[in-house]
């Protein structure tokens, strides 16, 4: 209740999927928690074997079915499986940002940056950085 007698609202932290990497951005993401370092917690962590793996319609559903944001821990040049890894997962992240655009979704929705394994701290401004950026954006059911 405010002062005045009506009740204040506060806007719920932006939900944001992340897609990490079990060899390599996972554990950057682990030592963050473990140092006690803070992000918002409505982030919740996936990892996947390799980011280059990650579907497009992976991203499209949790968009579709509440999250308000999705962001790819890629390994960057650090990929235990595949030299081009970092340009794989790029054309990934262009291709639903396209078919978001289609389907009235902003694409500021998705993002990609390389987390490494000892990246905590990067992780955490990302994070902070990402849901701001999200909290500034019309809802989704306000396409466009």
């Amino acid at each position: 209740m405010s002062a005045k007698g009506g009740t204040t609202t506060t806007q719920a932290p932006p939900r944001i999927l992340v897609f990490s990497t079990a060899t390599i951005s996972d554990i950057g993401i682990d030592l963050a928690g473990s140092t006690h370092l803070h992000y918002p917690p409505s982030v919740v962590a996936l990892p996947v074997a390799c980011s280059s793996g990650i579907r497009p319609e992976w991203i499209l559903h949790a968009l579709e079915n509440g999250f308000d944001g999705v962001f790819i821990a890629a390994d960057g040049t650090d990929c235990p499986y595949i030299s081009d890894c970092t340009d794989r997962t790029a054309k990934i992240a262009s291709t639903v940002q396209d078919l978001m655009r289609e389907r009235g979704i902003q694409p500021e929705r998705v993002k990609m940056a390389a987390i490494c394994s000892v990246c905590s701290e990067a992780f955490v401004r990302q994070m902070h950085a990402f849901s701001g950026a999200l909290a500034a954006l019309p809802s989704t059911s306000e396409k466009g």
